[in-house]
């Protein structure tokens, strides 16, 4: 039963013509997939529906062949030939009682339109954003612009003919052309639609005017808007014209979608940002407009969803990263389950997926990318075969608790043994390293719902051995014991120990993870190109170590442009004061010295320090399940298999995702 306290959050909200059945709303986010991934699109935002989302939205969908962000793959409504495809989707959002909305955009300069060898649209030339490519965006002229115009216009009709209630014109994430036109930087013209911001604006109110003429009878016509651009000193800010957009153009759109630029800020993950975090560079845009406001800001607490619509900063809660963790959120808080809400950990593996052009992922939730691919349901899991089945898993990180989360929601009788005296494999220490405490929600949440499972039994501070799982006579073993760190210095740019990794001065991250740490000075050495050598950097400079991290990487933790995290990783090194060493490999290791390379140039040199940290690389801990593989050969157990870092070291996306493919793929007749 629903609380009476979230009874605001399940109020319909009108936009324009049409009606929202709640306050839930899934705004536009990428999911890599494209035209070419229809029933996969279908398949997820169907999903969000069946969750009791009110509103479900497409991605950017491109209006034009001049515009793409390739390989990135997009939808498009810029033929007819794509309104049977797209209205799939739209009619699978409108089965659950959804309203169906699609963000129509010109990517502009962002993006080098190399799908149709197009050449990119600029107010003025330049570079496109974010790419390499050697091309430079063209000035567009007043025909340009005309056509412009009607290419929206046009794009708008399809969407209306396809069944979407909700059309947008996107002007946000530095993705845009119409955004484009608003900033000083990007806008150099000197005619009607350069200048004074009264030209600088002419260009978005006379497209939203378009849109509204063309389907606003019966579509409602949102414009998605950043309002303040955190990326580079900018004109577009919350307190200049920023503020200034909303206000001239109020009350043209029926819904404003607000956010800040680029996507590193609006959606930056926990380690940086706390839910919410948008809320001071938003919450002027109420006071200013009569129409229906909706943001994010990662909400996973439904409190925090009242607070913002109870104090005016928002009427619509929009999600894009905890509709991907749950997607059945509204129904928990509405059905009064808040226990099993999957909330968002913001470690942004899905932007990391779609950063590197693969349909999207969720550590939390393994179903999401996978609803159609694999069948997967977020919610729901085939029954057990022969529920009389027992299955042992031993390793109680997130794969292990994955595995047997699955497989005793399927019904079979699961036992899991974990050696340590806390939950969670690897998350047990990294969870209470600095920025990370969010990630537990991992363990906390599948922990959760198997002590509520009759079926399910759990035991901690058990160290098994080969024979002691042969004792347990289970139908089926799963092994998740998962990976340690190297501490020989092995990686990407070392196929033998670096010389002196031996030495007692040298140090593993899961020695500093366990508050091992040393003093002075200590050089932090990545190759592992993640968050754990920018973690421990920053773990040893508030104990007070003089840290200079090292990487053979061109960036420090180069992955974590694909998270959004880079710059804020480069950030916060900087203002701790660890130094910054790129394009470096530590080639050898000597007491109170080490010896480096610099990768380009082989040039040498030596630096004097107290102690090394070495975060090159991991190795699986599957010392067990190979004993176990013996014992199965010798027709002393029947059935085994390893899962999550156990096979292979990875994200802890990838565990999980092992964990749920080892629950759903078990039977008792055999795997």
């Amino acid at each position: 039963m629903r609380d009476p306290r979230y009874d605001i959050l399940f109020e319909p909200v009108q936009i324009g013509p049409v009606r929202t059945k709640n306050r839930f709303y899934v705004v536009p986010h990428a999911l890599s997939m494209g035209m070419s991934s229809i029933d996969g699109m279908i398949a997820y935002r169907r999903a969000r529906a069946e969750g009791g989302w009110g509103v479900v939205c497409l991605e950017e969908t491109m209006i034009h062949q001049t515009s793409d962000h390739a390989p990135l793959p997009d939808p498009c409504f810029y033929s007819d030939s794509h309104v049977p495809q797209l209205a799939r989707v739209a009619a699978a959002v409108k089965e659950h009682g959804a309203l169906a909305g699609v963000e129509l955009a010109h990517a502009g300069a962002s993006g080098p339109a190399a799908s149709h060898r197009e050449h990119p649209l600029s107010p003025t030339a330049k570079f496109p954003h974010y790419y390499y490519n050697p091309i430079t965006a063209r000035t567009i002229d007043k025909q340009d612009i005309a056509q412009f115009r009607r290419w929206y216009r046009d794009a708008a009709v399809r969407a209306k003919s396809a069944g979407f209630d909700i059309v947008y014109v996107y002007c946000a994430h530095n993705l845009s052309l119409l955004q484009d036109f608003l900033d000083v930087k990007t806008n150099k013209r000197t005619d009607e639609y350069g200048g004074v911001f009264e030209n600088r604006v002419r260009l978005l109110r006379e497209t939203l005017s378009d849109v509204k003429d063309a389907v606003g009878d019966t579509c409602a016509v949102a414009v998605r808007f950043a309002v303040e651009d955190r990326r580079r000193a900018s004109n577009i800010t919350a307190l200049e014209d920023g503020r200034r957009v909303v206000e001239a153009l109020s009350d043209v759109p029926d819904l404003w979608d607000v956010n800040v630029s680029d996507w590193p800020w609006d959606s930056g993950s926990s380690r940086f940002f706390e839910e919410g975090q948008q809320e001071p560079f938003i919450d002027f845009v109420k006071k200013v407009t009569n129409k229906p406001v909706v943001g994010v800001g990662r909400f996973t607490s439904p409190d925090a969803m009242v607070s913002q619509i109870k104090r005016g900063v928002l009427d619509l809660i929009g999600a894009a990263r905890p509709s991907i963790a749950d997607p059945f959120l509204p129904n928990k808080i509405n059905e009064g389950r808040h226990d099993d809400i999957r909330e968002c950990i913001g470690c942004n593996a899905c932007t990391a997926e779609v950063m590197t052009y693969v349909r999207i992922r969720c550590t939390q939730n393994p179903s999401a990318g996978e609803e159609h691919t694999l069948g997967w349901h977020p919610e729901n899991v085939p029954p057990a075969d022969d529920p009389s089945k027992t299955i042992l898993v031993v390793g109680g990180g997130p794969a292990g608790l994955e595995a047997g989360h699955t497989l005793a929601k399927r019904g079979y009788q699961v036992s899991i043994a974990d050696g340590g005296s806390e939950w969670g494999g690897r998350l047990v220490r990294e969870r209470k390293m600095p920025r990370l405490s969010a990630w537990g929600r991992v363990v906390d949440y599948r922990v959760g719902q198997l002590q509520t499972m009759p079926n399910a039994n759990m035991y901690l501070n058990s160290v098994l051995t080969a024979d002691d799982v042969i004792g347990f006579e289970a139908d089926h073993v799963i092994v998740a014991t998962g990976a340690k760190w190297r501490k020989d210095g092995i990686g990407r740019n070392h196929d033998e120990p670096i010389p002196g990794a031996d030495l007692p001065h040298v140090y593993g991250p899961e020695e500093i993870l366990d508050g091992n740490l040393p003093r002075g000075e200590v050089v932090v050495y990545d190759e592992d190109y993640f968050y754990m050598a920018t973690v421990v950097a920053e773990r040893l400079a508030r104990s007070g170590c003089k840290v200079t991290y090292i990487t053979t990487a061109s960036d420090p933790a180069p992955w974590t442009i694909n998270t959004l995290e880079l710059v804020h990783v480069i950030n916060a090194m900087n203002e701790m004061g660890i130094e910054i060493v790129v394009g470096t490999s530590v080639t050898s290791i000597s007491s109170g010295n080490i010896t480096t390379s610099r990768i380009l140039t082989g040039a040498e040199s030596n630096r004097k320090v107290d102690a090394v940290v070495l975060v090159t690389g991991q190795i699986s801990d599957d010392v067990l399940y190979h004993e176990l593989i013996a014992k199965r050969e010798a027709g002393e157990i029947a059935s085994v298999e390893r899962i999550g870092d156990c096979l292979g070291p990875g994200q802890i996306a990838q565990a999980t995702k092992d964990g749920r493919k080892a629950g759903i793929e078990f039977c008792s007749t055999g795997r």
